[in-house]
């Protein structure tokens, strides 16, 4: 494939909700493009985008493909993102690599929460957008209705630039609005046709909506507009590729990936109104503090973005990039700004799916690949040595779900660490965590289904089989009253013996740990004393009920004795330690829990569940508060222990439209019947090691 100039490239992320066929589309255009032969099919585990075994076997996509294909003399890279919201992640990346979105409706589906999310995520960035409604060829579907809800749930800047003709199976074609003329499929052939005579009326009254849009984009259009002048074609695509540009407009187009109808229409209406990475104009970056500007052209020095990173356990690491100044060659040096390290390229390619096409260069705006990158990471900044700059990095959505990993075979920790980062490269959204206090190995992701396609990974790509369990809770102990106690260590066998006396009183206290000391008349000599104090910390580490780290607690020494042959240090920190046990014993000892404190966003509508489900998982409500969408933010408080499965209990009671962040607050006593069961499990795993 040639190198395109800037103004002829066009990236474009595919979005919406799973299975409204993104995948089917990009298989409809390399079909009609005449890249490929025959269409692929989701369900046959034969497309070009669908290519990892996961994305197979599940028939889901996972993983942002990128399909190039040339057209009327335009390169086209189409991002093809998953739609299943454990991989929201992969839209990040995409939408950092492409200048507008095509967002796929299923007719027969309607909106839906993915859809919705999408747009949310378009109207934030005032993202340029096209509407694909798909599956027009479905049984029982209702245009009208899905055009109507659209323009009522999403906006009214959605206008259809095109109107079927016929539907369900006698979908054939469809009018386009701007040019007014009608078109007919025969297979991937289109023809133009008369415009039926039913519909000229309709295709009026939309192109008068549509002039009335354009008049807006611009002061002139606007005047010409109310003196009753008609705008000239020019004029015409001017004033819709401003609006869509602003994100004010928002073309709807109507297809049938499947059969291949609109894939052509859908280029064409990408091509014309879709802005260019030259449209875009320039990038902000930044080199030692100072504000660098990078124009989106070739004349420009060097400097891309690393929008995904592909693991593969045969071919190694694959980057993908985007460059936005300049150009690469195979023999370009590159420096990495972000770990500020020099790479050497492993070749220069594009990538069509798992496909690698050689190339000598890719210019500015375009999308390209590279491999054995030693230190690169998803989000880095890749340019010229001698020209830095940084670009931001992508930020991602934090995990919500939590599981604890453990091999199946013993043996396999340090291959399942070694595994974890590498697909931890290829998925920024996943991440992993050692609980140092539970010995547990946690790995953190935005759903069930992601956490899933992982361990799946870990088994056939690397050869390590594991489970997952719900981690454990790092509980504490403390005390609530005061107990003065003895601890008297004495041992005598022959030769020296041990000697150590000591009278401790245990108080709760603010600190994590306070030793002092009220010593008088030397009963306990004052070189013993740091013995005393070591001996309390060490048995600090592991309670009286269940084992777990004791917090608060003020120690003061006020008596004891000695003896002048057989006390030593060692004797003094044991019986400190005695006395520690005692203490713990008689001052009310209580298990604590850490508390976090979660902000959770849902729609009004499951108000009452969510603030219901809180409840049962002893959870309290601190308040309430309107979002600027209409949301609404509950913030709250629960017992860490009952949110563990949060995420996918969330997602079932508000049909995935929840969403929330959690973080730790501070510990507090378990209340006693749930902390007499904590006690007994951790007794009987202690007896069982």
């Amino acid at each position: 494939m040639k190198a395109y100039p800037t103004d002829k490239i066009r990236n474009v992320a595919l979005l919406g909700h799973s299975s409204n066929g993104k995948t089917t589309l990009t298989e409809a255009i390399l079909f009609a493009t005449g890249v490929t032969t025959r269409q692929g099919k989701v369900t046959d585990g034969n497309t070009v985008s669908d290519f990892d075994k996961q994305e197979i076997a599940r028939k889901v996509s996972i993983g942002t493909s990128v399909i190039p294909v040339e057209w009327d003399n335009y390169k086209f890279n189409l991002l093809d993102t998953p739609g299943y919201f454990d991989f929201v992640g992969e839209m990040y990346g995409a939408k950092r690599a492409s200048e507008g979105s095509i967002l796929l409706v299923d007719v027969s589906s309607g909106i839906e929460v993915g859809t919705e999310k999408a747009w949310k995520n378009l109207e934030k960035y005032s993202t340029p957008r096209i509407v694909f409604v798909n599956k027009m060829d479905k049984e029982n579907i209702n245009f009208e209705k899905l055009l109507e809800d659209l323009k009522s749930e999403l906006g009214e800047k959605i206008i259809p630039f095109a109107l079927p003709i016929g539907l369900s199976n006698d979908f054939r074609g469809f009018v386009s609005v701007i040019d007014g003329k009608a078109y007919e499929y025969n297979g991937k052939v289109r023809k133009e046709i008369p415009v039926p005579e039913d519909m000229k009326s309709a295709v009026e009254e939309i192109r008068e909506s549509l002039m009335e849009k354009i008049a807006e984009s611009d002061e002139e259009l606007m005047e010409k507009y109310f003196e009753g002048e008609e705008f000239t074609p020019e004029e015409v695509e001017k004033g819709i590729k401003a609006s869509v540009a602003s994100g004010d407009l928002a073309p709807l187009v109507v297809g049938s990936a499947e059969k291949t109808i609109g894939a052509d229409f859908i280029l064409e209406m990408i091509q014309k109104y879709i802005p260019s990475p030259a449209d875009v104009g320039t990038f902000k970056g930044t080199k030692d503090d100072k504000e660098i500007i990078r124009k989106v052209d070739v004349n420009e020095p060097f400097s891309a973005v690393v929008f995904k990173t592909i693991v593969d356990p045969f071919v190694g690491k694959l980057t993908l990039f985007k460059v936005v100044s300049g150009k690469i060659t195979k023999d370009t040096e590159v420096f990495n700004s972000t770990k500020d390290k020099a790479e050497k390229l492993g070749g220069l390619f594009l990538l069509r799916g798992k496909n690698q096409l050689e190339v000598t260069e890719i210019q500015a705006g375009d999308i390209g690949a590279t491999s054995k990158l030693n230190y690169t990471q998803t989000g880095d900044t890749l340019c010229d040595k001698g020209n830095q700059t940084l670009y931001d990095t992508i930020s991602y959505p934090q995990p919500t779900l939590f599981m604890a990993v453990e091999p199946k075979n013993k043996g396999d920790e340090e291959k399942i660490g070694t595994s974890l980062n590498k697909l931890m490269d290829e998925d920024p959204t996943f991440v992993i965590e050692r609980n140092t206090e539970t010995k547990q190995l946690l790995i953190g992701g935005q759903g069930n289904m992601q956490l899933a396609v992982i361990v799946d990974k870990l088994k056939q790509n690397f050869g390590v089989d594991v489970l997952l369990k719900s981690p454990k809770i790092a509980y504490r102990e403390t005390i609530k009253g005061t107990a003065s106690v003895q601890g008297k260590h004495k041992k005598q066998s022959g030769g020296a013996g041990q000697y150590g006396d000591v009278h401790i009183r245990f108080e709760p206290c603010e600190e994590e740990f306070v030793f002092s000391e009220e010593i008088f008349g030397g009963s306990v000599p004052r070189n013993f004393w740091p013995a005393v104090e070591k001996g309390l910390r060490e048995s600090l580490e592991h309670g009286i009920l269940a084992g777990c780290p004791v917090v608060n607690v003020k120690a003061t020494l006020f008596d004891g004795s000695y003896h002048d042959v057989d006390s030593n240090e060692m004797a003094f920190k044991l019986a400190a330690q005695l006395a520690f046990k005692k203490g713990m014993e008689a001052a009310k000892p209580v298990l604590l829990e850490p508390i976090v404190k979660v902000d959770i966003v849902i729609p009004e509508a499951y108000m009452g569940d969510v603030m219901g489900d809180m409840n049962k998982r002893r959870g309290r409500i601190l308040g309430m508060e309107q979002q600027a969408d209409g949301s609404q933010k509950i913030t709250a408080e629960a017992p860490h222990s009952e949110m563990f499965e949060y995420a996918i209990d969330l997602r079932a009671m508000t049909q995935a439209r929840g969403s929330f962040t959690m973080e730790f607050t501070r510990y507090e006593e378990v209340p006693a019947m749930i902390a007499e069961k904590i006690i007994n499990e951790y007794k009987a795993e202690r007896e069982n090691h």
